[in-house]
């Protein structure tokens, strides 16, 4: 039996800190193979509810997003595609609960589906098979994966290589790990639609010589027009990709305050003195300035690319723009509090338009997780230790 590593989102050592702190078209969805994907109607296997006060459908919930260690599993895996329910904001989250009624989660091996998806991890110079399985899903999908090399035919964007992945097939995506950083990874058929579902992830390749900082996160940013979930699940709205309006933005696939909870959002833990490595991917369509209290960082990586020393220089906003990846470094040398990490287009810090909520997180100090102040933040985000 194959071994996996599997670390939540929250850090490998941070939420057990944490949680010892707070103990006191066809008829069938199918296209010809070359097209770019058919019209994507609402899927045909949702219970249409629209006119009932009960949910729209009845899938299983999406998992927080998981790393998969492939050196663990002889460079293998397999992804799937999964119908799913999401919760931006969850039920015991003050303001909850905000869910889109379907998402197209993507599923590896026998983990819970997530969006995103799960971040596979693995080292320069490695590769690895990564099969798709399209035997859970209606719809023609492929992956396509940025900046790592692969064949031509495994490009998975459609419209040129005239190959997808129709339902009940698969197929082995061999991708080599020889551009070293944070990757990002979607479906390539009617890609206006399909990511905005949900189907998207990470891959990183850490260089050879890579050393760890003391505390690692992914935060993969991304905004919401909930009509488009709505209608794919069989609900009464009308969406169309040129009348995107987002209403919902998210961190990880939540909004605060679930990005505070430990174990399903986004926690920046960190002790005083500490150094924090955090890799931003924008998955979405708007471009997002990611801003952090309290503290200055520095930006080392950009799209795969070290930044050379001589060009680093201290700043508090970056811009991320669509399918854009930056990992940036900071000191925990501020006074121990909790200090915001949001998108400064003020707007997104909503959730539907009720403010404060959407794209924000914090870098939390583990040295004042007793304090009064932090036992209302886990309240307010549904966590009860």
């Amino acid at each position: 039996m194959r071994r996996r590593t599997v670390l939540t989102m929250a850090g490998a050592g941070a939420l057990g800190a944490l949680a010892g702190c707070l103990s006191p078209s066809t008829d069938d969805g199918s296209t010809a193979a070359g097209a770019e994907g058919g019209d994507d109607e609402p899927a045909d296997d949702t219970d249409d509810t629209a006119e009932n006060e009960g949910p729209l459908t009845d899938y299983q919930y999406t998992a927080p997003p998981q790393i998969v260690d492939l050196a663990e599993q002889n460079h293998e895996s397999t992804l799937r595609t999964v119908p799913a329910r999401h919760e931006i904001v969850t039920e015991e989250a003050s303001g909850g609960p905000t869910t889109l009624p379907e998402v197209w989660a993507w599923q590896a091996d026998d983990l819970e589906p997530s969006v995103p998806g799960p971040i596979y991890r693995m080292t320069e110079g490695e590769s690895f098979e990564l099969t798709y399985d399209n035997s859970g899903h209606n719809r023609p999908h492929t992956v396509h994966v940025h900046a790592l090399s692969k064949s031509w035919k495994d490009d998975g964007a459609p419209v040129s290589t005239r190959m997808q992945v129709d339902p009940d097939e698969s197929h082995t995506y061999e991708l080599a790990g020889d551009v070293p950083g944070t990757h990002f990874y979607h479906c390539h058929v009617q890609t206006h639609n399909h990511l905005d579902m949900g189907m998207y992830g990470l891959i990183r390749v850490d260089p050879e010589d890579y050393q760890e900082p003391d505390r690692e996160y992914f935060l993969t940013l991304r905004e919401w027009d909930s009509r488009l979930h709505t209608q794919n699940a069989g609900g009464d709205a009308e969406y169309s990709p040129t009348d995107r309006n987002p209403n919902l933005y998210t961190i990880n696939g939540r909004s605060a305050p679930s990005t505070f909870h430990p174990e399903l959002g986004s926690p920046l833990l960190v002790s005083e003195g500490e150094t924090m490595r955090i890799h931003l991917t924008n998955a979405g369509y708007d471009s997002h300035p990611f801003h952090t209290h309290g503290h200055r960082f520095t930006v080392v990586e950009k799209d795969g690319s070290p930044i050379p020393e001589e060009a680093q220089y201290k700043e508090d906003v970056i811009n991320v723009a669509p399918a854009e990846r930056y990992t940036i470094e900071l000191e925990a040398t501020a006074d121990p509090g909790i200090y915001p990490a949001h998108c400064h287009k003020v707007h997104h810090v909503t959730t539907d338009g009720a403010y404060p909520g959407g794209m924000a997180t914090a870098i939390v100090y583990e040295e004042i997780m007793d304090t009064e102040e932090f036992a209302a933040v886990m309240d307010d985000a549904g966590f009860d230790g």
